[in-house]
């Protein structure tokens, strides 16, 4: 036999090898079981407001800042002031700034209201753009015996040219839940995301258009004025 194996040989034997061990290890139980998941996502539906203003600017939405604890998608639970703790065994589809994130910008998209709305670094020429911090996202008993959905998000609207803030709002949204049970909890985070997100694009639109209507007739006085 070749005493001087290939190093693809070697190679070969050192994987096989190592699925060997480990196939040894499940079996005999030493390597831990995987913790099994219930997956949840709030989807909630945008109804468009008659009152939001048809805006003829382009937005982007920055993804929005959390925490450690909130930049996840473990499910949070407060079963008392000053105490997180995570619902075992469930999980959002995503972390929760991204599920704030995706329902922001398809309500935009499908309200209409919008020249076009994008996500931060699509490329997209917007001329304002929404900053959001993600303060609380969980589920919070609040001395009660069940939980309400919290959602509390601060919103900053900036003008790109310039980078002026335009306006600045905190959005602190609960909605009782029907029990306790997961399955529950997630259907009160569907209609709080969906209650927050719609008072969102009312002031984002409100605000940004009496902004750009402020610049227009400024820049129209200019003009007139202009020798």
């Amino acid at each position: 036999m070749n005493r001087h194996l290939s190093a693809r040989s070697v190679a070969v034997i050192r994987i096989t090898a190592l699925l060997l061990a480990t196939a040894s290890l499940a079996g005999c139980g030493i390597l831990p079981k995987q913790e099994t998941l219930a997956l949840y996502r709030p989807e909630p539906t945008i109804a468009v407001d008659a009152a939001w203003p048809q805006a003829n600017w382009q937005l982007q939405i920055a993804r929005p800042y959390a925490d450690a604890m909130h930049d996840s998608a473990r499910i949070l639970v407060r079963p008392q002031p000053g105490e997180l703790q995570v619902y075992k065994g469930a999980a959002w589809t995503l972390p929760a700034p991204d599920l704030v994130l995706d329902t922001l910008l398809r309500a935009f998209a499908d309200s209409g209201k919008l020249a076009g709305v994008a996500r931060r670094g699509e490329g997209v020429s917007a001329q304002y753009e929404l900053l959001l911090d993600l303060r609380r996202f969980e589920s919070d008993y609040d001395g009660g015996t069940t939980p309400g959905a919290r959602i509390e998000i601060g919103a900053r609207l900036v003008h790109n040219a310039g980078n002026r803030v335009v306006a600045s709002r905190v959005f602190d949204v609960t909605v009782a839940t029907d029990g306790t049970d997961v399955v529950q909890v997630n259907r009160a985070f569907e209609r709080a995301l969906g209650d927050a997100t719609s008072q969102l694009i009312g002031w984002t639109l409100s605000e940004g258009s009496q902004d750009s209507s402020r610049k227009r007739r400024a820049a129209e006085m200019n003009i007139e004025g202009a020798p």
